[in-house]
């Protein structure tokens, strides 16, 4: 599939030597200053690793550069603490400081002494605003000076006021038997694999994916990690309640199936729980297989940034691993993908790979590990708790003054709770005990429920915001009026309903001519239904890689679509995306009241 994407994606930015000048404690950005450019040259000791500039300082984003904190008065001292408030917010509760750094990214560096006296100066600016700091990594600056000069790079973390954690959702991909459930068992029960699979029973939720060794379904499993950056997880006979508490940054992991005949589900993970990044499984002795090729090109579809990790390297010789290294970086280098890749080795590396991975799309971090003898665990642990979310506060501000849209992703009956549903929260802010609408129906209506009760991580929670996953108690409402697919939206919000909706895609892979009359299973969000091919606009048929504007009509119900939304469809080996660009609303019904919705009314 990823060597017909090239079309697609040939406009996506392609590899540069500057995306690596920042490896010797790098803020990601652009290129350097023209200061520092000069002075590039008078490094001693030939290291090639340790440039003497970094990209010069943005004033949007999460990272601060500092020459030096020596006794500040109590005016500026003031005013550091404001613009930590400021990098902290724009990272969302992270900030990352670089010491000994001039604005242009100059790479002064400090005495021993200075960096003393810097360091407790940012630890009483982080207990200002009720943060706490950890030292990422120090480096030595040794040019224009006989004295040895330090720069140091600090992570500070706060969970914002509004929030319980930070939080990060990851959807775990790779081949059947590649140890993906292995994987996700040894990071969060704390305890290695025994090489037989004893991990990865914790995760299974059905007898016959504990039978198979195989994941069927959509599990969810979860890593904290302290203000300290210190792993929190299950070992230590920790519950998720506890593990919710103790941690100020949490990662969900999405433990997605890997067979081929689980194609569906896995579709349906990634495009409902809307992950922030995805990591690709490979395992180390047999290389890119099966479904790897198809999840890697679902990934880039979806525009999900993914990192790789190679498994299983405790069970090949160091030549097999490399050849899989030598095998995935010719596959992210070919056109259809334009990525660079990053192998990562040391802790260094793994906080290179966390920040320029977030700031630069074409970066790939690439590990290889072991969830038997643990070999380079560490260094999964220190990416995943450096790795900053991908929207800003702003961002997040403007989503949770929207109307309330909660996506239904899972239904379920709890004894003595009643009805439950699980999914994310698109926009707006719900509440316990708020009244909404969920819909559509077969029929095209919008029930009223009331919300009853809300948990998060399997811990209760009385607010969620825009953009967090959730599930939603919702009483004695009839479970058998709800299925996968409905929203549960605000009263106000008047939504829009369609059976017939145009978009315009490119179709990726077909074996003859796609032509009227075509029956795909289509994904839009969490919406995923069977639709027929009513007319493809300018042309009689479509053959690979070729572009057009397409009419759909679903065949069974009317679903909730937004004009821009991302579409994927599919049926055998034929495969093809885009985005819906029109809808043909029709007439909603609620509680007898018959509303014509006009073309006015298509986009929120």
């Amino acid at each position: 599939m990823d060597s017909r994407v090239s079309e697609l994606f040939g406009g996506c930015c392609r590899p540069t030597g500057a995306a690596f000048r920042g490896r010797g404690g790098a803020a990601p950005g652009g290129g350097g200053g023209t200061k520092a450019k000069k002075k590039s040259g008078r490094s001693r000791g030939g290291k090639a690793n340790n440039p003497p500039y970094l990209p010069p300082e943005a004033e949007d984003g999460n990272i601060e550069y500092k020459l030096k904190l020596v006794n500040p008065s109590q005016y500026r001292f003031e005013h550091l603490v404001t613009q930590m408030k400021w990098r902290l917010q724009e990272g969302r509760g992270e900030a990352v400081y670089q010491i000994g750094v001039e604005d242009n990214g100059l790479l002064v560096g400090l005495s021993e002494e200075e960096m003393r006296a810097s360091l407790k100066t940012l630890r009483r600016m982080a207990e200002k605003v009720g943060a706490d700091i950890t030292v990422l990594r120090e480096r030595e600056v040794d040019y224009d000076s006989d004295v040895p000069r330090k720069i140091t790079e600090v992570l500070v973390r706060k969970v914002p006021d509004n929030q319980q954690f930070l939080d990060l959702r990851v959807a775990v991909l790779g081949n059947v038997d590649s140890g993906k459930s292995t994987l996700l068992g040894v990071l969060t029960q704390g305890e290695l694999d025994n090489g037989r699979g004893r991990a990865r029973l914790n995760l299974f939720r059905h007898l016959h994916e504990i039978q198979s060794g195989r994941t069927s379904s959509i599990s969810f499993e979860i890593l904290g990690f302290n203000s300290k950056g210190e792993v929190v997880n299950y070992s230590d006979s920790r519950t998720a309640e506890e593990i919710c508490e103790s941690s100020s940054k949490m990662i969900t992991f999405i433990d997605l199936a890997g067979h081929h005949k689980y194609l569906k589900t896995t579709i349906f993970g990634l495009t409902s729980y809307c992950p922030d990044f995805a990591m690709l499984v490979v395992s180390a002795n047999t290389g890119i297989a099966g479904t790897t090729r198809e999840h890697l090109g679902l990934a880039m579809a979806l525009k999900v940034p993914f990192f790789i990790v190679i498994s299983k390297v405790d069970l090949c010789s160091k030549a097999t691993v490399e050849r899989t290294v030598k095998q995935l970086e010719r596959i992210l280098k070919q056109p259809g993908c334009n990525k660079l890749p990053l192998l990562v080795t040391s802790d260094d590396d793994a906080v290179t790979a966390a920040q320029q991975f977030a700031q630069s799309p074409n970066i790939t971090p690439i590990f290889t590990l072991s969830s038997v003898s643990g070999e380079n665990l560490d260094l999964v642990k220190v990416f995943l708790n450096i790795l900053p979310p991908l929207t800003n506060s702003k961002e997040q501000e403007e989503l949770m003054q929207q109307l309330t849209e909660f996506q239904v992703d899972e239904i379920y009956t709890v004894p003595e709770v009643g009805t439950v549903v699980g999914g994310t929260l698109s926009s707006g802010i719900c509440r316990e005990g708020e009244n909404l609408v969920v819909g559509p129906t077969d029929d095209g209506k919008f029930l009223r429920l009331k919300v009853c009760s809300i948990q998060r991580n399997r811990s209760a929670c009385r607010v969620l915001r825009a953009g967090q996953a959730a599930t939603l108690a919702l009483g004695s409402f009839d479970r058998s009026l709800l299925r996968k697919g409905m929203v549960m939206v605000s009263p106000e919000m008047n939504p829009t309903i369609c059976s017939v909706f145009e978009a315009e895609i490119v179709l990726l892979f077909h074996a003859t001519t796609f032509r009227k009359g075509f029956q795909v299973t289509v994904h839009v969000g969490n919406v995923r239904q069977t639709a027929v091919v009513e007319k493809i606009h300018g042309k009689d048929k479509l053959r690979t890689g070729e572009k057009a504007v397409v009419c759909f009509r679903f065949i069974k119900h009317p679903e909730y679509l937004k004009i821009g939304a991302k579409l994927l469809f599919r049926e055998g080996v034929t495969k093809g995306i885009g985005h819906v660009t029109d809808l043909q609303a029709i007439t909603t019904k609620e509680n007898g009241l018959e509303e014509s919705l006009g073309p006015g009314q298509l986009s929120f």
